[in-house]
């Protein structure tokens, strides 16, 4: 029988390919860890049965048969999970703010979503000023108040100078939009004297309100970037130290890699006006205990001196190490809709449109000078004339490859989203958000335009335009919310909370589990330019991965809230285990 020349280099080259898997498979080393198991890889929503991991990294992603080559009897550790739950990539946080949430827990004190004025004037102050006196603390300091509890019966400069006005008091409130302070505070920030005299008031600082009483004083109440400003005048060298940094650390530690998160993009990593916490991370990561990847962005507010504070923002570039990422700057452009400060059209019923912060040209401008620096710009934006805005900005002054990114984005205007694909643009979402109570949903209704009150963060529509989104928890705000990556998987599938008695929040925007799974993942990976080393598995990638106690892909959407991780691997280390 005559062979073609065509058969037989075909059978010759798949000869070689026989010899060469053959001899390649002698060759393998041993794996240090195999797993097996259902392994969602975010790799184009591709499920594998087994991986191998050697010296913290991939080697091999596949079936059953082919991972057999890694194993050795005494030497490979071999987990299987088949028939447990899902094994899948470490989870992204993509924007929150642990480190100034946690920091305040560890010489302030956390109010509750739902403590009454009442109990915050009688209790919770009292109580946080005693424990900053008998420590010697030079401020006292509280984060977690809910505006919409507080807002019929707000507390006043003072009703606080009553319990304490011989030192600066400080309350955040659960968003860290807005504060109560004392007097002393507001003399030391220069806003009035010791004589009631005003110095400053409603609009005088850039992005900001400072809201007056019938007096004609400041009632206490500061909005957005005035909240901001004060805060700048505290003692915040002294409040918040390197080693309170690294204790305060090793907590956010505990609980990111408890709830399945190996990735980490801070919200606003200069919340003290200082560089502690990037100190604390180069120490942690020298001495191997730094077991996640920790992005870090540089806050620059509309009043400050933008020259002055950029500069500062590129030389905390030198803390940058291969898990500490501190490349990026953090801007407000707008407040939150819900409040009336996000920057929305139509305007607010009463006719304003939210509190703006920069303008488009000062905004270009900064993309520029950042990009040219190797920042990455990282733009609080919720109304859809802000989101405008810093598309326009980007498109003009950012370079694509930078991916710079807009967080929280509530209404975006509908040719909005094909130009933030067509630019790379980034998105961070809160899908935390996607829920309301059927109370809450009303109030909606009174206090934003017909065409918004019904409406609340946009996800489907950036899977479908084709931008990459990751997902964010913005913790601590909306501390009603749960923090946990399935718990708000649940939501962007369902639009509920399960606590929670409301109906389905805007279901045309909710996803699928996969695409949830994407932006939990790879794309936050992406987002924080470390793809091609983490945020997926595959070999040549590090091994951060999930044992999860249950299949989110297959199970009943109302019970993915309660998937946990049975263990947590970092870089193929064991790093929690339930």
């Amino acid at each position: 029988m005559k062979i073609s020349k065509k058969v037989f280099s075909l059978f010759l080259t798949a000869l070689a390919v026989l010899s060469f898997a053959v001899c390649s498979s002698a060759d393998v080393t041993p794996a240090d860890l195999v797993v097996y198991g259902k392994i969602f890889t975010s790799e184009n929503n591709q499920i594998v049965e087994a991986f191998a991991v050697k010296d913290g990294k991939y080697v091999y992603a596949g079936d059953k048969k082919g991972v057999e080559a890694f194993i050795e009897k005494g030497k490979t550790e071999v987990i299987d999970y088949t028939g447990k739950g899902l094994v899948m990539s470490g989870c992204g946080n993509g924007h929150a703010h642990y480190l100034s949430a946690f920091a305040v827990k560890s010489f302030g004190t956390m109010i509750g979503f739902d403590d009454s004025v009442e109990k915050f004037l009688t209790e919770i102050v009292p109580n946080t000023v005693k424990n900053a006196k008998e420590t010697g603390a030079k401020a006292v300091y509280g984060m977690g108040w809910e505006f919409q509890t507080f807002k019929h019966n707000m507390p006043t400069r003072q009703q606080l100078d009553a319990i304490c006005s011989d030192i600066p008091m400080y309350f955040a409130d659960e968003e860290n939009h807005k504060a109560l302070v004392n007097t002393i505070a507001l003399v030391n920030a220069g806003i009035m004297k010791a004589d009631g005299t005003v110095l400053k008031k409603g609009n005088d600082i850039r992005g900001g309100e400072i809201i007056m009483g019938k007096d004609g004083t400041p009632t206490g109440l500061l909005f957005e970037q005035a909240s901001t400003y004060v805060r700048s005048f505290l003692d915040n060298e002294k409040l918040f130290s390197v080693d309170m940094a690294k204790e305060t650390m090793k907590k956010i530690q505990d609980l990111l890699l408890s709830e399945g998160y190996t990735m980490y993009l801070d919200g606003y990593s200069s919340y003290f006006f200082n560089d502690t916490y990037y100190q604390a991370a180069q120490q942690m990561e020298k001495a191997g205990k730094l077991n996640f990847v920790l992005g870090f962005s540089y806050e620059i507010d509309s009043w400050m001196n933008l020259d002055a504070v950029l500069e500062k923002a590129i030389a905390a570039k030198k803390f940058a190490s291969p898990q500490v990422k501190p490349y990026w700057i953090k801007l407000f452009m707008d407040g939150t809709v819900e409040s009336g400060t996000g920057f929305i059209d139509p305007g607010y019923p009463d006719g304003h449109e939210g509190i703006v912060n920069w303008t488009e040209e000062e905004i270009t401008d900064i993309t520029k000078k950042a990009n040219a620096n190797g920042l990455i710009m990282h733009i609080h934006a919720l109304g859809n004339k802000g989101v405008n805005r810093v598309v326009n900005a980007y498109i003009n002054g950012g370079k694509p490859e930078m991916r710079n990114t807009i967080v929280h984005l509530r209404n975006v205007n509908e040719p909005d989203y094909k130009r933030i694909a067509d630019n790379n643009i980034y998105v961070t979402s809160g899908m935390i958000w996607h829920h309301n109570t059927n109370e809450t949903a009303e109030e909606l209704k009174k206090i934003l335009p017909e065409s918004m009150a019904d409406k609340g963060y946009p996800m489907k529509s950036f899977f479908d335009n084709g931008i990459t989104v990751s997902f964010h928890t913005d913790y601590p705000a909306l501390s009603n919310s749960p923090d946990e990556p399935f718990g708000i998987m649940e939501i962007a599938l369902t639009g509920v909370y399960h606590k929670e008695n409301g109906k389905p929040w805007w279901p045309e925007e909710l996803v699928t589990r996969e695409q949830a799974l994407t932006a939990l993942t790879i794309n936050c990976a992406k987002q924080m330019f470390i793809e091609d080393e983490r945020g997926s598995i595959k070999a040549g990638k590090y091994a951060d991965f999930l044992l999860l106690n249950k299949d989110v892909l297959t199970c009943p959407v109302t019970e993915i809230h309660t998937a946990k991780p049975e263990a947590t691997y970092f870089e193929g280390k064991k790093v929690f285990a339930k």
